[in-house]
């Protein structure tokens, strides 16, 4: 993170944000219409687009949609073309991976990964949103802001609090001087508004979308502005419209505490494995040891008590990468072994020039969509509230969303999700996903009344979908084939209840004698890898 800026202006404790009393958007009626001219498809730069026969090009839409016809950006698309004869044919499927800032470009893979061929009777989009990977311009600001051996999260000292305030006022000033006028334009609304381009330049009267975590909001924003041109909707991991951004990162930290809680008592649970404490509170004790020593001497002189929370941040995400980093605390504890955590780490969190992009969109997206507090005692006393009961992720997550308090872009009021006017759409969560906590699926789903709400009872496991566990899975391939949903019940729950992704179980692959992943595993894990993490 960049550490150039200087420190943030206090007055009696309260850090001085920017004066941000900018209008709203215009409200869908009063947009001008735009329709963007044809693409021109070609060849993929990816691998794995070209081995599907993928086409890709850019779709040109307004930087600003209330003045069609002054700047223009491009938005990278890709489509893998339906592999049904034309009268089976159900149009196209935009996906979203989510983020925000995610890179979406390759998911029009997605459609292979749906049970029962119900996937090929359309047309998968894959896009990068406004700001994001190929499209242009892209964002990015400081490309060593996730350098390793960072200043501790917690500010336990007032220099602390002071170096991290001026490392956020610095990203924020270095995203200012970046992005130039793309900053007011980086809103879901924005986004939403360039499906709607897409759809238009595909020639369709309606979409089909497949949204992951905060695609979920970008599909719900969607559904609330263009009703009408909803035909078939996949939300996974769903974002609480209630509270965007602000509040909904305070509620993660919470259930990011307990769930890590719970990965902990897994590791407990293989000790005959892992050796690192025979109960889950033995296992947190460890962490926390070797994190303090972590801040007095870092592993390798890269992985810090930041570098150490983030490795296992990806725990409570998902099962999926559990016995990675359990393999990784092992070979630390027990041998000194520095490099895995290092490769754990860079994995998520690439650093060199354009690597902060999906930072940079985030934040883009979450400063300008809502107005934050900008007055730093609000965000201290709540963030000290929450670390009480939650330390694992409070302060990590803080100073992530800290440069929204100087962010640069003209600030928004959120959508009021309404999906009355929309047909069936599917909802899947699983009951302890932390990032988007399953609450929300509950609201979403009370705001469309012809929602249905798949739940994979007691998992942990975010925006897990299309991933084998067939219950959900065939569920969604059920909906895709025929729009047929499950019956909805009464009250505010589940309406199907399913088995979650399963926890690993790491002393069965030990013993296997052939370790190596299934080829359906193979392109699992190619799709997890695909659908980012925040």
């Amino acid at each position: 993170m960049a550490t150039t800026a200087t420190a943030g202006l206090i007055l009696g404790g309260a850090v001085a944000g920017p004066a941000q009393a900018a209008p709203g958007p215009r409200p869908a009626a009063a947009q001008v219409s735009y329709t963007p001219p044809p693409v021109a498809w070609g060849a993929c730069e990816s691998p794995g687009l070209q081995r599907r026969g993928a086409e890709c090009g850019f779709v040109q839409v307004p930087l600003d949609y209330a003045h069609p016809h002054g700047t223009t950006i491009k938005l990278a698309v890709s489509r893998i073309r339906h592999k049904t004869p034309d009268a089976q044919y159900q149009g196209v499927m935009l996906v979203n991976p989510g983020g925000p800032g995610g890179s979406g470009l390759t998911l029009s893979v997605l459609g292979e990964y749906v049970p029962n061929g119900a996937g090929e009777a359309y047309d998968w989009i894959g896009f990068d949103p406004r700001g994001v990977g190929s499209s242009q311009p892209s964002l990015s600001c400081d490309g060593d802001y996730f350098a390793h051996n960072r200043p501790f999260y917690v500010p336990a000292t007032p220099n602390l609090e002071k170096t991290w305030l001026a490392r956020s006022k610095g990203y924020a000033k270095a995203c200012a001087a970046a992005g130039g006028d793309l900053l007011d334009h980086l809103k879901t609304t924005d986004s939403a508004r360039d499906m709607d381009s897409i759809r238009k330049v595909l020639g369709r009267d309606q979409i089909n979308y497949y949204g992951f975590s905060y695609g979920t909001y970008l599909g719900q924003v969607y559904a609330t502005l263009f009703p009408q041109r909803v035909r078939r909707m996949v939300l996974d991991g769903n974002v609480d419209p209630r509270k965007v951004w602000y509040q909904a990162n305070l509620d993660q930290d919470v259930a990011f505490d307990r769930n890590i809680k719970l990965y902990f008592d897994w590791v407990a649970k293989h000790d005959d494995v892992y050796h690192l404490g025979r109960t889950g509170r033995a296992v947190e004790r460890l962490f926390y040891a070797q994190q303090l020593k972590l801040l007095k001497k870092p592993a390798g002189g890269v992985i810090g008590p930041d570098e150490w929370s983030d490795i296992f941040l990806q725990a409570g995400y998902y099962v999926f990468g559990w016995a990675d980093v359990a393999k990784a605390f092992a070979g630390w504890v027990h041998d000194g072994d520095w490099q895995t955590l290092q490769a754990l780490y860079d994995s998520s969190n690439p650093q060199g020039p354009g690597t902060d992009n999906g930072f940079a969109v985030y934040l883009g997206v979450q400063c300008t969509d809502v107005q934050w507090p900008t007055n730093w005692n609000r965000w201290r006393a709540d963030n000290w509230r929450t670390f009480a009961k939650a330390p694992f992720e409070t302060w990590g997550n803080a100073w992530f969303n800290a440069p929204c308090i100087w962010w640069d872009g003209q600030v928004g009021k959120p959508v009021k999700i309404d999906g009355r006017k929309v047909g069936g759409v599917l909802l899947i969560s699983e009951t302890l996903d932390a990032a988007t906590p399953y609450s929300g699926s509950l609201e979403v789903r009370s705001r469309f009344p012809k929602a249905v709400l798949v739940e994979g009872v007691g998992g942990t496991t975010h925006a897990g979908s299309l991933n084998g566990v067939a219950c959900v899975d065939d569920t969604i391939a059920a909906y895709l084939a025929t729009g047929a949903l499950p019956q909805r019940v009464g009250g505010r729950r589940s309406d199907v209840q399913c088995d979650p992704v399963p926890q690993p179980d790491p002393a069965a692959s030990a013993r296997s004698a052939a370790p190596s992943l299934a080829p359906a595993d193979t392109e699992r894990s190619e799709l997890r890898r695909l659908i980012g993490v925040r």
